[in-house]
């Protein structure tokens, strides 16, 4: 009896990325898995083909044959390198099927053992720290306040009372793990007695409970390095959660979130600044004041004629580049204010100014657009 395309056997086309044939492979041996289709003589057989195929596929020299060559590459009574890399046959499946050990019966293989003793690393731990854009300018020190697991000081993180030492776990003779024998094959699992410390505590400490730990408040100093950005994290290592057992300190991650100001608009290094300027410093030019983000002071020359939206750069005026010895720049944008609340005298000056400019030619972006418009109408009627 031929053997099946193992691409059909997995329900994947033969272009299928990495990510697609584990996924495959993990659904069909779910599917398929004999413990969970004990009324059905054949699935064994069905989930050793799976697997065969899988193993072939996901190496991409034996794939590689295979494509080329189909099964005479891989069949090992043909000289080719066996669906183990070797002679072929059912061998060894843990290997290939450790994802979906995770999946059908929980942590495979030891996955998160203890260290040496029984001893578990402490957790990472995220703090959010906001702050200013005058701050991430200059650079500051913040003091903070983080809930964390500090290292028990009755027990010294063993978890055991004074004079008395954690024994080695009996039901996995310190392993930290046990097997199971899960029809014709055998897995590995994290020791239930234990948890994978490989150690138990009979005498445990009072103050901790035996978990060589317990909650506290701390409070630490962090310097936020000027030019840091929105979403920036800072990695203070081995300031996170106290392991368990004795086991090594996590880390700290503080991330940065930079509020919102009413003045600058940060992109990168670079700061906005728009400023309204009247209609009438606009149309007859002079100057204007524009803030930095230093708290100074930047005086900008405005052309007779600025339109809304015009630009004047600034440089080196902006923000510091993270680590590097350079700034960005600052950039003015003018907004020409039309103005409100008139009188009735600038009513009518207004309104002289109007009738004059009928006859000159102050608003070319105006009447452009406006040529551009009738002529769009005209070939629209037309």
């Amino acid at each position: 009896m031929s053997k099946r395309d193992y691409y059909d056997l997995l329900g994947v086309s033969r272009g299928a990325s990495a990510d697609e044939l584990k996924k495959a492979f993990r659904q069909k041996a779910k599917i398929l898995h004999p413990d969970r289709n004990r009324d059905k003589p054949d699935a064994e057989a069905q989930f050793k083909e799976v697997n065969e195929a899988y193993d072939i596929l996901k190496d991409p020299q034996k794939r590689a044959a295979y494509d080329q060559f189909g099964h005479a590459a891989v069949d090992g009574s043909n000289g080719g390198f066996g669906p183990r890399g070797g002679g072929g046959g059912s061998g060894d499946f843990s290997s290939a099927f450790a994802d979906v050990f995770d999946d059908l019966f929980g942590q495979f293989g030891g996955r998160q053992r203890g260290g040496q003793g029984g001893q578990v690393r402490g957790a990472d731990l995220r703090y959010n720290l906001s702050i200013r854009l005058e701050d991430a300018f200059t650079g500051k020190q913040s003091t903070i306040r983080v809930p964390t697991a500090v290292t028990c000081d009755s027990c010294s993180g063993s978890g055991a009372e004074a004079g008395a030492q954690p024994e080695t776990c009996s039901t996995c003779a310190g392993h930290g793990k046990v097997r199971a024998q899960q029809g014709f094959f055998t897995i590995e699992r994290s020791c239930p007695t234990c948890g994978g410390r490989g150690q138990v505590i009979t005498n445990p400490c009072k103050a901790c409970n035996g978990a060589g730990r317990k909650r506290e408040e701390r409070t630490l100093n962090v310097q936020i390095p000027k030019g840091v950005e929105d979403g920036n994290r800072i990695r203070l290592a081995g300031e996170g959660e106290a392991g368990m057992m004795g086991g090594p300190p996590g880390d700290l991650y503080i991330f940065i979130d930079i509020e919102h100001h009413p003045i600058f608009r940060r992109e990168g290094p670079d700061l906005f600044c728009r400023i309204p300027v009247p209609m009438d410093l606009a149309a007859l030019g002079g100057h204007i004041e524009a803030p930095t983000i230093d708290g100074g002071r930047a005086r900008v020359a405005i052309p007779a004629g600025a339109q809304s939206g015009k630009q004047f750069r600034l440089r080196g005026k902006g923000m510091p580049v993270l680590r590097q010895n350079r700034e960005g720049d600052l950039y003015i944008e003018v907004g020409v204010e039309t103005p409100t609340n008139l009188t009735k005298r600038q009513k009518e000056l207004l309104e002289e100014f109007r009738t004059i400019g009928e006859t000159t030619d102050n608003s070319p972006e105006s009447d452009g657009f406006f040529s551009q418009v009738k002529e769009f109408w005209g070939r629209m009627t037309s």
